[in-house]
């Protein structure tokens, strides 16, 4: 690409990004309550959400908050009680899909248990999302279409690699393990990626609750004889894109919205190296 180009497609990027704003910004749904955990604030919880866990021990629902926390008094831990909140909300129908797959709950920066992964969206708490943009030696980007059966976004394009990190994974170990899971890269493929930072926290209203979610994103040039191959069944094909071609597909819409941010976080950042 010229020089002349680079400029128009950056600011084109940033046009985009203005746009995509009203979708990966949004307010709670209406009627949601702060929850805290352990006293510290860590999500939101829908209407539905909080009947279907009202009557559980460790639960404490007041008119502008609703806390979780260990109950001494039945001898159950922090653990435990949000164990059992998992449970309600799937037997309340607020779970999309149980995945048998613990995420890490935070609140204001600390780590303070573990939860199931179906339970995240209707209680409104944080999620580290890992995603890998892998470049060809030539300057054009892998993408991979999601397969039809996944449960959000089937068939939509995203990156490379992209994940949640799950409980007592460092976020290294995450990219590393999604990297191997959705794309079949070992490790050794990867030792020039960058160190992951964080593109976005988005903030969106979904069916089943609120989406707070961190996008990191991490760069790799990947050699020429290098062919990433599903392992997980979760991608139908990937695909080697100029940069016209990726920039197409996004003004088309046909990458998952987090794709699309961080897919302009790597290709700024590539164009900048190029100035």
């Amino acid at each position: 690409m010229t020089l002349f180009q680079n400029r128009s497609l950056t600011q084109a990027m940033r046009q985009r990004m203005a746009s995509l704003t009203s979708q990966l910004q949004q307010l709670p749904p209406p009627g949601s309550r702060p929850v805290t955990v352990d006293g510290r604030v860590a999500g939101w919880i829908t209407p539905k959400a909080t009947r279907c866990i009202e009557p559980l021990p460790g639960v404490s629902i007041e008119d502008d908050v609703l806390r979780l926390s260990d109950c001494p008094s039945q001898e159950l831990s922090l653990a435990q009680v949000l164990d059992q909140v998992a449970l309600s909300l799937q037997e309340g129908g607020c779970i999309r899909a149980w995945r048998d797959e613990l995420l890490d709950v935070v609140g204001e920066g600390q780590c303070l248990s573990r939860i199931e992964r179906g339970a995240v969206r209707p209680l409104g708490f944080l999620t580290q999302a890992v995603h890998l943009n892998g470049w060809s030696t030539d300057g054009r980007i892998w993408a991979a279409r999601r397969s039809p059966t996944k449960s959000t976004d089937p068939n939509m394009w995203d990156t490379l690699v992209g994940g949640l990190a799950v409980s007592g994974e460092s976020l290294h170990t995450s990219l590393i393990r999604e990297s191997y899971e959705e794309a079949g890269l070992q490790e050794s493929l990867l030792v020039n990626c960058t160190p992951l930072r964080v593109s976005l926290r988005m903030h969106r209203r979904l069916p089943e609750g609120y989406q707070v979610e961190n996008a990191l994103v991490s760069d790799c040039v990947l050699a020429d004889d290098v062919r990433p191959c599903n392992m997980d069944g979760e991608v139908s094909e990937f695909r080697l894109l100029t940069l016209d071609e990726a920039w197409q597909m996004i003004e088309a819409d046909l990458f998952t919205l987090e794709a699309q941010v961080v897919l302009i976080d790597s290709i700024k950042q590539h164009l900048e190296q190029l100035a």
